[in-house]
């Protein structure tokens, strides 16, 4: 990671100058949410149906409690129960709910069971990105230039969030936006370890210390840490190079626990926006992405950990530490607010201070509740306006696409996003030396439920295919380089013999950890095979364009986005290649106006089968 120096900075959590060997934070120390809310229809029948015991069994002992902490994680701007890309109520196979609108009706059965003063919600990131709702307000209609609230700041504030952790997908949206959502939580926004770029200071509040009153007992301080993902200088360089550096998860624990015990802590809890496999998606050069158990393994004083990042559902996992061998209650709430973790930990009042003595965690299925009107009614004109953004219709389709099998087939309809990345960057070179090379163009398939129906073509058709916020750009490769990238794609794919019966969709994810979907990159503009009865590296066959071999040292102009050419997936060559195009042009807005421009998608005008899938030099299909 490149060192910057600058002079030294002011912390963007205090108005005054911090050196980096000794960093004592400026906290709220505030109590709970400064709004009141009044608990809706019970859902305790539900809940208790759902295993919900209740109200905690306090301990026996005098000079002894039980606090309750809820977490949320991976909300990707989900407000409501709804599908914009369906246009419909959302429906899984396991009939899982989302929005916070559905966490805020258990969030307030919860509070009514414990006792409101017993308990505090915290949230550890990926809020603002992710579905179409948080798209329009950064982008279509931003909140910045119309002075409007966020609505998931609006629902946040509304529910009584204490803190939230930054994930890395807040940071999508540029530092300026992340400022103002910032700005308009009544929430303490956390992340000790995203930093000035060639410091130790924080760049956002690093920890705050919240005190529980409870009747009858001395008050509680519970400090909560927040940290952030290091895959943020790589997936969002261009919004943060020279300016946030993000440390290593362990490193920051072990240097802010310490300074939060010792401005009074009773209870620590971390908010991380990290999974716990202790893997990371890219290289080595960068801290681990997934260290959430690392934290709790290797840094003592930490008595839970909310963790999230990896979309996982973790009710409860209990790490002992290394040098204490004290225990860690860890737990992952399900993404977009499909589940909340409940965290119990049982406290004893002991010479003056309190102490976890124990602690045990679960989650909560959102799917037992139904949504908080009080919370549908926070966003409801916003949410109306997504809709009726979504369903605005820019193009006719000549038939029905599918993105089905568009992990094992070449199909029209990713060919349809090359055709215009190839043509957004044809159009930008023009009369440029760039002009004259070949330009292919890489897509992979993000969502395989995507589909344009034929006929009328909307928006939330081509936000289902194009669902990240990704940008576009144009880098030099040659001819040998593409080689490689395509070696490192195909080993999304299993090895797979020769007479083995056909079965794509068994084959695809290979690796360990597993090759997501978003992982498996499938170039146009030039021909080539993946043998998948050959091993990993050698799998690209007859790669070719216009008719004859691509040589090693050919040059070819290489649309591609932004997550890519940062390094995202760790793709070889891509992240240090030549970028000769950035105009920061947003691909599912430029699928959007070539559709619109174009009036007509037409597969007989774009759809080439370029690649394939073959075993031994024989095709699969």
């Amino acid at each position: 990671m490149t060192r910057h120096t600058h002079p030294e900075p002011t912390p963007r959590w205090c108005s005054c100058a911090v050196p980096d060997d000794e960093v004592e934070p400026r906290t709220s120390g505030s109590g709970f949410s400064r709004r009141n809310l009044i608990v809706g229809a019970s859902a305790a029948s539900v809940l208790a149906a759902a295993g919900w015991p209740g109200v905690a069994q306090a301990a026996p002992r005098d000079g002894s409690l039980t606090i309750t902490i809820m977490g949320t994680s991976d909300l990707h701007s989900n407000a409501v129960n709804w599908d914009y890309y369906k246009d419909a109520t959302y429906s899984d196979s396991a009939g899982n709910a989302i929005g916070l609108a559905r966490v805020s009706s258990v969030v307030k059965q919860i509070r009514a069971d414990r006792g409101r003063e017993h308990t505090l919600l915290f949230d550890a990131g990926d809020t603002i990105q992710g579905s179409p709702l948080g798209f329009y307000y950064a982008l279509v209609d931003p909140v910045t230039e119309s002075g409007a609230i966020h609505p998931i700041a609006a629902q946040m504030n509304a529910i009584g969030y204490d803190a939230v952790a930054l994930g890395n997908h807040e940071f999508n949206y540029g530092l300026d936006f992340l400022d103002y959502w910032i700005s308009q939580m009544d929430a303490d926004v956390l992340a000790a370890n995203a930093v000035h770029a060639g410091t130790k200071v924080p760049a956002f509040t690093p920890y705050t210390i919240k005190t529980m009153k409870v009747q009858g007992h001395p008050p509680i301080r519970v400090g909560v840490l927040g940290l952030t993902n290091p895959g943020v200088v790589i997936w969002d360089k261009a919004n943060v190079s020279g300016r946030i550096e993000v440390l290593d998860l362990v490193e920051a624990a072990a240097r802010w626990v310490p300074v939060m015990r010792r401005e009074g802590a009773d209870v620590v809890v971390v908010s991380a926006h990290s999974g716990e496999s202790g893997t990371s998606s890219y290289g080595g050069d960068l801290p681990v992405e997934n260290a959430a158990r690392l934290v709790a393994e290797q840094v003592p004083g930490i008595d839970a950990i909310l963790f999230g990042h990896a979309h996982q559902d973790v009710p409860e996992r209990i790490v002992t530490n290394a040098a204490t061998g004290r225990t860690v209650v860890m737990s992952e709430p399900k993404n977009w607010g499909q589940r909340l973790s409940v965290f119990d930990l049982d406290l004893e009042f002991v010479r003056g201070r309190w102490s976890v003595t124990s602690g045990s965690a679960r989650t909560i299925n959102t799917n037992t509740v139904v949504d908080d009107p009080a919370l549908v009614a926070v966003v409801r004109a916003q949410h109306d306006a997504v809709v009726k953004y979504v369903n605005t219709p820019v193009a006719v389709s000549t038939e029905a696409l599918s993105a089905a099998e568009a992990c094992w087939k070449d199909t029209a309809i990713l060919d349809y996003v090359n055709q215009v990345q190839t043509a957004t960057v044809a159009a930008a070179v023009a009369g440029t030396p760039e002009a004259s090379l070949p330009i292919v163009s890489i897509a992979a398939p993000f969502n395989r439920g995507a589909t344009f129906p034929a006929g009328e073509v909307t928006i939330k058709d081509v936000a289902g295919l194009y669902i990240y916020d990704n940008t576009l750009l144009a880098s030099i490769l040659t001819g040998a380089q593409i080689k490689d990238y395509l070696e490192y794609s195909a080993k999304y794919f299993a090895q797979v013999a020769p007479d083995t019966p056909v079965a794509p969709a068994s084959w695809t994810n290979a690796g360990t950890p597993s090759t997501p979907d978003y992982n498996y990159d499938q170039f146009s503009g030039v021909d080539y095979g993946v043998d998948i009865s050959q091993p990993v590296g050698s799998r690209i066959v007859g790669l070719s364009y216009g008719g004859a071999p691509v040589a090693p040292d050919q040059k070819f102009l290489v649309a591609v986005n932004n997550y890519r050419q940062s390094g995202g997936g760790g793709f070889p060559h891509i992240a240090t290649a030549p970028v000769v195009y950035n105009a920061q042009v947003a691909i599912r807005e430029a699928i959007v106006s070539y559709a619109s421009a174009q009036g007509t998608i037409d597969p007989a005008d774009f759809h080439v089968e370029n690649w394939r899938l073959v075993r031994n030099g024989v095709p699969v299909f």
